[in-house]
């Protein structure tokens, strides 16, 4: 049995591919050197995703992702990765991306971070984007 898990959080939202994204992410765990603990997604609204971005993070805008590392081990994959569904949407729209692609190119995002990738400086965001792209490429159809 899997330790990813989705979740939903005052929203009605339903992955219609959830076995996909599991082994997808599997394999990228075990691909960069990492094992798993616990991977919990958390799909939310703008409204939820902003109110935890004040309260953790003290930042006031709205953002797609926030993840949460809690692992207390080197190599080890254990957090929390908070996905608002209102941005992915918004991003599918600017970046005429679809949503199932824009929606995994998200959810690969907050792995990366756990991997070690930052996205801070248009270096880093470069490099992240470029890891995103080969991520990416190995979904199944």
């Amino acid at each position: 049995m899997s330790q990813i898990h989705f979740f939903e959080e005052g929203l009605n939202f339903k992955l219609d591919n959830e076995e996909k994204i599991i082994r997808w992410l599997d394999t990228l765990i075990k691909t960069e050197g990492f094992y798993l603990e616990e991977l919990n997604y958390i799909f939310c609204s703008d409204d939820h995703l902003h109110k935890i971005n004040l309260e953790y993070l003290n930042h006031d805008t709205l953002t797609d992702i926030i993840t949460f590392d809690n692992s207390e081990e080197d190599l080890a994959i254990e957090a929390d990765v908070f996905i608002s569904i209102d941005r992915v949407r918004e991003n599918e729209r600017t970046f005429d991306s679809g949503f199932e692609k824009e929606l995994s190119r998200v959810i690969v995002h907050g792995l990366l971070h756990l991997f070690g990738y930052d996205d801070k400086t248009e270096e880093q965001k470069q490099a992240m984007r470029k890891k995103e792209e080969a991520c990416l490429s190995l979904l199944p159809n």
